[in-house]
């Protein structure tokens, strides 16, 4: 089956508007290509509001962390992202919390939800291919507003600035594709103050010694993908560098020791997906050689899992892996200890419990049905699972308990 994603462009999930896993050509991709979505009107009153479906799938715990949501991204074209919320003192799995608690926005969601975050009260879910960030209470899950933003990739936070990623053109495989950009953000009043140009088509990013460093992936512009990190100086807003690492950039993560773990998903032919180790002085020190869709860190481990197409053999290979941060070794090949990864069609999505160190891996499983969730003991022991929406992908805690459930 066809999932289109965003972004990239190929048969995976990502010549760069899908991500790293999926089968399509560019005829139909190009047919089924779509504009943004507005906002602005309100739902028919003859629309019926979905509720969100509710499933107990653990026992209840008190704790610092009240629970989390997931933003399920959907197939390309479909306008059914969505947003499930796992209580953590009930133990309650509530699927597709949105439509109810915001009645009056049309489409819901929009369409592909790239990345969701927390920042003071406020929780930011970017979706991609209807340019907006769209901005929740984060204690209720209703809309505050809306920021548009050309097809926006991921958001962070620094000193009440956001910092989102855009390929800033249309969606589209483009040999001519221009640069994107970084817009930057008010977090008070979601008014965009700047932008500054970095590589082509960027994606994460993380801050480090007050600089904002971006994943430059190039995926439009296949097959000459970029394979820069751009270097933005926070106190100027201004691009001072780009660091050369490897082609097809995605992911970044910073680990205590201020390394930051840069991962590309080469060329789905003759160059393999790759992990590399950008360290504090801005050399690349490491290239630890194994494939890398997705990862999170937690204390000194790197939680790693790739799902890496080849055009050559027209499979994925699917691996999960720990990197210690401290040794930059390879300590283990497989995080999911009790065979229970067999469950798992298509990891998508992967994130560390703050508190309880529980292990959670989404899985995509054919891209235009519901997903699933996985939760897995800090010894890769299943614990429990659940439906999700469709293609479920990004996992953010909350110390704030979602109200009225």
């Amino acid at each position: 089956m066809l999932h289109f994603n965003r972004s990239h462009i190929d048969d995976s999930n990502t010549i760069s508007i899908m991500k790293t896993h999926m089968k399509l050509s560019l005829k139909p991709l190009l047919t089924l290509l779509v504009c943004a979505i507005s906002f602005s009107a309100c739902r028919k009153t003859e629309t019926p509001i979905i509720d969100p479906t509710v499933t107990p799938v653990a026992p209840g715990e008190k704790g610092p962390v009240k629970g989390f949501f997931l933003l399920n991204e959907a197939n390309m074209g479909s306008n059914k992202a969505s947003l499930d919320y796992y209580d953590a003192e009930s133990g309650k799995y509530f699927k597709n919390i949105f439509p109810s608690r915001n009645p009056n926005v049309v489409k819901e969601l929009g369409d592909v939800g790239n990345d969701i975050k927390i920042y003071g009260n406020k929780l930011y879910a970017v979706i991609n291919v209807s340019n907006l960030v769209m901005v929740m209470d984060v204690n209720t899950a209703k809309q505050i507003g809306t920021i548009s933003i050309p097809n926006c990739r991921y958001i962070t936070f620094d000193k009440g600035n956001a910092y989102v990623s855009s390929y800033a053109g249309p969606v589209k495989i483009d040999p001519n594709a221009r640069l994107g950009y970084i817009a930057k953000i008010d977090t008070a009043s979601l008014a965009v103050k700047d932008t500054c140009v970095v590589g082509y088509q960027p994606e994460e990013m993380v801050i480090r010694d007050n600089k904002l460093y971006v994943a430059n992936s190039g995926g439009y512009r296949v097959p000459n993908y970029d394979n820069t990190v751009s270097v933005i100086d926070l106190n100027t807003f201004k691009e001072t560098k780009k660091i050369t690492v490897g082609i097809n950039l995605h992911r970044l993560r910073l680990d205590s020791d201020n390394n930051i773990y840069v991962s590309s998903r080469g060329d789905y032919k003759t160059v393999a997906s790759n992990l590399y180790i950008l360290n504090p002085a801005d050399k690349i020190t490491n290239v630890l050689n194994i494939a890398a869709s997705n990862m999170t860190i937690s204390g000194d481990s790197l939680y790693v899992y790739s799902t890496e197409w080849s055009h050559i053999t027209n499979t994925n290979t699917i691996t999960y892996a720990i990197v210690n941060t401290k040794t930059k070794a390879v300590v283990s090949r497989s995080f999911i200890k009790d065979g229970t990864d067999k469950k798992i069609t298509i990891p998508y999505g992967i994130a560390i419990h703050p508190e309880t160190k529980e292990i959670f891996v989404t899985d995509a499983r054919d891209y235009v049905t519901p997903g699933r969730l996985y939760c897995f003991t800090p010894d890769g022991i299943l614990k429990w699972d659940v439906e999700t929406g469709d293609i479920p992908a990004h996992i953010v805690f909350t110390r704030k308990r979602l109200s009225g459930i």
